[in-house]
């Protein structure tokens, strides 16, 4: 059994530790806890790990955040992964700072890496993992906002949320992502 995990994110330095990284921070946890490094392959840092039985083919864009797609569409065929076993984990301004939602497949919501893959597979039929960043900016600046550092208080959630959405991912391919969802979200 085989899975595509998608952090998405933006590469460089000036990126590494904003709130629109979320994904690419929460791959880099994924892969510290299974023992995985990552390497530079074809559109894509690339990491394979196994966990019970799996493979997880877990990849971090290296097309940035806005052309997302194109790697998560060569990474699947790549694979032969279903879209039902791809998972996309991404940031979301609509959710609270740390609060985790899976669902099974959806629109872009205004995301424009969501937004892309989206285009470029045909389809929003295939489950994402948001990690809310929450919205506390002023009219105008949510680009700043989403590429800006985590504050102090923020990065004090950030560590045990990153975990949680560590064992989220490992629950998505253990016991499916309707068990998951019932026991993750709105918690």
């Amino acid at each position: 059994m085989k899975y595509l995990i998608a952090g998405l994110g933006n590469i460089g330095a000036e990126y590494a530790n904003t709130r629109h990284n979320i994904g690419f921070i929460i791959a880099n946890a994924l892969a510290g806890d299974l023992k995985g490094k990552f390497e530079t392959e074809r559109l894509a840092s690339v990491a394979r790990l196994k966990y019970k039985g799996r493979i997880l083919v877990v990849i971090k864009p290296t097309t940035y955040m806005n052309l997302s797609g194109k790697a998560v569409k060569y990474w699947l065929a790549k694979e032969k992964v279903p879209l039902e076993k791809l998972l996309v984990v991404l940031d979301d301004i609509a959710l609270p700072s740390g609060a985790l939602r899976l669902k099974k497949q959806g629109g872009g919501a205004g995301h424009n890496g969501l937004i892309d893959i989206i285009e470029k597979l045909g389809t929003q039929d295939f489950p994402r993992l948001r990690f809310g960043i929450g919205n506390d900016f002023p009219k105008g600046y949510q680009v700043d906002y989403v590429l800006g550092q985590w504050t102090r208080r923020e990065t004090d959630l950030l560590i045990p949320r990153v975990e949680k959405a560590v064992e989220v991912i490992k629950s998505f391919v253990t016991i499916g992502i309707d068990q998951t969802m019932n026991q993750y979200n709105n918690k």
